[in-house]
């Protein structure tokens, strides 16, 4: 998820906060209806996870032949679930996407300062860019330190207050001034990562800044990844929308750079990182003009392409003009850095080929059930790795009204972590699909968490959040992290495990001894959520005062 993404704010950036406390309460009653439980099977997870990660598949990067057979394998198999091709005759919604690999990269020099610096790509910095221009050479521009690289007029902040970057190189830390907090009290929701936090908004106001090129300070505690994760995802063709402009109004150059060579940078500058970093997180802080300058130059292979949604449907019953979505990423990063080995095919195995497995899964167990009264849509959206580009398509070029889309669920990465007594529920709180939730789990047991790293963000990381912009009530649930063997110890020891050696890598692949006892304890409780809401006639809601809610209040007004 290290690309471009696609969304921007349309709203004015009130919270941006996922998961915050809110003041008003959400409707005391809604119909819930009982639902039969159906089996998911176990069997489907297992083989079509492994296929999608297999090798034959090639990391599943957009628009190569892993992507075809994708599309061959998962249309397939909704047919043979009951499903009806999503997009009037056609089971594919296209998405035009831009491919741009950066090749011939220079080093990063910076002269000027106490010593000349050079930082090699891969080790100490990645880079690349948005524009579609064959060559990009950033030469002597001058270099200024911006903080948190914020301009929030809503909260009385700007990192750029009096600063003309035109040309310039920024230096911009990572997450928000208060992501170390101990709660969420703060001017950027405390500990809880906000909008303003996300690489992805540091490069659209550093282009709207007018700099020439922007580098976020890799921290790997702050960022919530490794460097490795940064590095494997930068490497190979980056896929970002197709714009009218081909890019022109975007910075000339984006990227990275280590903590430590951050850390030298300054030091050549004059300037020490630990104390700069800590006046940034002070309002009213004026950026740094470091009086150094930086260079550094690419080319570029660049090719349009067209990749695409898969989409099936099973008609509801009753109301088959009102819908219920699954969503998930069928998308990885096809080759990537090698590992040790040498193995270059991130195949994506738990990132997300589980998750489009259960897709599958889930369009069995309906179709076995039959139909609802209301529709369900099973969406496989391309780009997610790329910055969401598949689901924030769908969400301006929906097939189905939004309006009458009821709610939806999105489902990202199974841990095989075995069962757990509570599950995780990233932005718990924020609408009425959390009653639904409830109550499915009350005939399970288990119990409803709020996500217990709020400062990694991972609201704005997956694709729900492109259908929850455009006023879809969108719930998005982790795997619990209490596990019944273990514990919460050994629940953190799993996600950790998976993060540190497996996520974004080579070593994400399938495993015959995983442990699907909690992902198809997970899978049930996805299957009675939607079938609930598939037979519902309410229409969830975001709770008053989401920012969120107003979209969806406008969509719904006089239906």
């Amino acid at each position: 998820m290290f690309l471009k993404t696609l969304f921007k704010i349309a709203c004015a950036p009130v919270a941006l906060l996922a998961g915050s406390p809110l003041a008003a309460q959400q409707a005391t009653s809604i119909d819930i209806p009982e639902t039969a439980p159906q089996p998911v099977s176990v069997d489907t997870m297992k083989e079509v996870t492994r296929m999608l990660s297999s090798d034959a598949f090639e990391g599943r990067a957009p628009g190569s032949v892993g992507e075809q057979k994708t599309i061959a394998l998962l249309t397939d198999r909704f047919a043979k679930a009951g499903l009806k091709p999503g997009n009037g005759d056609s089971w594919l919604q296209k998405v035009p996407l831009v491919s741009i690999e950066a090749g011939k990269i220079s080093p990063l020099t910076i002269t000027g300062g106490k010593t000349p610096l050079s930082f090699e790509y891969g080790k100490d910095m990645v880079i690349g860019t948005y524009r579609e221009a064959p060559t990009i050479d950033i030469a002597n521009s001058d270099v200024v330190f911006v903080g948190y690289g914020i301009n929030a007029p809503e909260k009385g902040w700007n990192d750029y207050a009096g600063l003309d970057v035109k040309g310039k190189t920024v230096i911009i830390l990572v997450n928000d001034p208060d992501y170390d907090s101990a709660d969420l009290n703060g001017e950027f929701g405390g500990k809880a990562m906000t909008y303003y936090g996300r690489w992805t908004y540091k490069y659209e106001e550093a282009a709207r800044q007018g700099a020439a090129a922007a580098l976020i300070v890799h921290d790997t505690v702050p960022a919530a990844y490794g460097w490795g994760v940064v590095e494997s995802s930068w490497t190979g063709p980056q896929f970002f929308a197709q714009s009218a402009d081909k890019g022109a109004s975007e910075t000339e150059a984006n990227g990275w750079i280590q903590k430590e060579a951050a850390e030298r940078l300054l030091a050549s500058a004059g300037q020490d990182l630990a104390t700069l970093s800590a006046a940034a997180k002070r309002k009213g802080f004026k950026a740094v003009p470091l009086g150094v300058k930086a260079s550094v130059s690419f080319a570029n292979a660049i090719e349009t392409t067209v990749s695409n949604n898969i989409i099936g449907i099973l008609p509801g019953a009753k109301r088959p003009d009102e819908y219920v979505l699954y969503t998930a990423h069928w998308d990885h990063l096809g080759r990537c850095k090698p590992a040790d080995d040498g193995d270059d095919i991130c195949n994506g195995a738990v990132d997300n080929a589980t998750g489009t497995a259960a897709l599958v899964a889930l369009a069995e167990a309906f179709g076995k059930a039959g139909a609802p009264d209301r529709s369900v849509v099973f969406l496989a959206v391309t780009g997610e790795e790329s910055g969401l580009l598949g689901s924030a398509y769908y969400g301006e070029n929906p097939v189905y009204p939004l309006s009458q889309t009821a709610g939806g669920i999105n489902m990202d990465a199974f841990l095989m972590a075995g069962k757990a007594r509570n599950v995780t529920v990233i932005g718990k709180g924020k609408s009425q699909l959390d009653d639904f939730l409830a109550a499915a789990l009350k005939k399970e047991g288990r119990v409803a968490e709020a996500d217990p790293m709020p400062q990694n963000g991972y609201y704005y990381r997956s694709d729900h959040f492109s259908l929850a912009k455009q006023g879809v009530p969108m719930l998005y649930i982790d795997g619990g992290d209490d596990l019944v063997n273990g514990g919460k110890a050994a629940g953190e020891a799993a996600g950790k495990d998976y993060t540190v050696n497996r996520y974004h890598g080579p070593k994400d692949e399938y495993n015959p001894n995983w442990d699907w006892s909690g992902v198809i304890d997970d899978l049930a409780l996805y299957y009675s959520i939607g079938r609930s809401l598939a037979m519902s006639k309410d229409w969830p809601n975001w709770v008053a005062g989401d920012e969120f809610r107003a979209m969806r209040d406008k969509s719904r007004a006089g239906r």
